[in-house]
This record gives structure tokens, sequence and C-alpha cells, in this order.
């Protein structure tokens, strides 16, 4: 359990971020169909705020988005809602919450966090904080061994956030330290597929996606 309490420095502001839902996950249309992927999008958010707000290590979520069901949704589980005002994708957002967060707490340790992780385990998110924070920067690489899902930047350090595509080495060149933990699948485990739809459901999904998924599971098991 993350022990600094010191209200300049921790514990841990993460930052979400979240396009708006009519656009999110379009590579689940063939599993969920068309209907369905904007409310799996909005639950696996939902899951993965839920989850970051239960870590000990986790001072507060900053979630990044222009969505205004995604912002009421997720800001009444507790977390601040930040405009997208830079407009200009992933990274974008990102650096913008990181700014956000800055401006209030100069000394914050940042994480960037996808949203898209609706089998996340507080305990499994904890011990990658613990983690990180012997870092200046440090990174989770995804499932799939190419992505990233988590991004942290202790107090002092620049988040430089390099998500998209194949990140893991973006992320590697930037310096930024690879967390290798063992056990820490749930930390892993994004969603943009049917495939990694079933995966997460493997690992056990939180309360928001279990209540959507069930209208669409035969078609994610062809």
């Amino acid at each position: 359990m993350a022990t600094n309490t010191d209200p300049a420095t921790g514990p841990w502001t993460l930052v979400v971020p979240l396009k708006p839902l009519a656009r999110a996950k379009s590579r689940l249309t063939p599993a969920a169909g068309e209907a369905l992927r904007p409310r799996l999008a909005l639950a696996f958010a939902e899951d993965t705020v839920a989850a970051a707000l239960s870590s000990p290590a986790v001072r507060d979520v900053v979630v990044v988005t222009d969505d205004p069901r995604a912002g009421a949704a997720l800001g009444a589980l507790g977390a601040r809602i930040v405009p997208d005002e830079p407009d200009r994708g992933l990274n974008a957002a990102l650096a913008h919450g990181a700014r956000a967060v800055r401006l209030r707490r100069p000394r914050a340790a940042l994480a960037a966090l996808n949203a898209d992780l609706p089998a996340l385990r507080p305990a499994e998110l904890t011990r990658t904080l613990e983690f990180s924070a012997a870092f200046p920067r440090a990174f989770v690489t995804d499932a799939a061994g190419i992505g990233t899902t988590f991004l942290s930047a202790a107090p002092g350090a620049e988040l430089r956030p390099l998500f998209g595509g194949p990140s893991r080495a973006r992320h590697l060149g930037s310096g930024a330290a690879e967390i290798t933990l063992s056990g820490i699948d749930s930390v892993r485990q994004d969603v943009d597929t049917g495939e990694d739809l079933r995966a997460a459901l493997g690992l056990g999904v939180g309360p928001h996606t279990a209540r959507r998924w069930p209208a669409g599971a035969a078609r994610a098991d062809r």
C-alpha cells in the first residue's frame, strides 16, 4: 500500500482519456454490433475508473473527454472531468490532462491509464504504481506486447505520452522503464477486438461490463 500522504506529491493522480462514445471501439463492431459498441466502451471506462478509484495508491482520477454521457457517468463515480480542448487525438488529450493536474498540484505523481481495462484489479494497479515510483517514467506493455496501457511520471517528470500502435517501442526509445512485474494481467488487458474481450472476460470483468455484455455474448463466441 502507498504510504506517501503528502498532499503535494501523492498518492497518484491517474489521467484517463476517452474519445466520444460514437467513435470509440470501432474494432469491436464485428463482435458486439453497432448498437452495443458505444455502450460497451462506456462500460469499460466505468469499470476502469471504479477500479482505479478503489486503489489505495490513487488520490484521484481525471478523465479527459468531450462526451457528455460519458462525462456524467464517470463523474458520478468520482472522477474529475476535463474537456478535451486540444481535440487532436490521444496523446494531446493525455498531455492536456497532465497539465490540468499539474496546474493544481505541480508536484503530482501522474499516470496515464487506458479507458478500456474492464478487468482491472485495484491490487494489481496498486502494485504497478508502487513499482513505477522508483523511475522518472515507466510503462506497462499491453497483453499483445506491442502497445501500452499505462505510463507514469514521477513528481518533476513530464508524462511525454507516445500511445497508439507500436507504442511499446516508442516509450522504450523515449527512456521510460518497462514494468515487467508478473501478476498484473488486468493492467495489461485492454480491449479493442472480440478476442480481447474474451480474454478480459476470462480474467473477470467489472460489474458495468458484465451487465452490458450478455446481449452480445453470442456474437463474440463466433
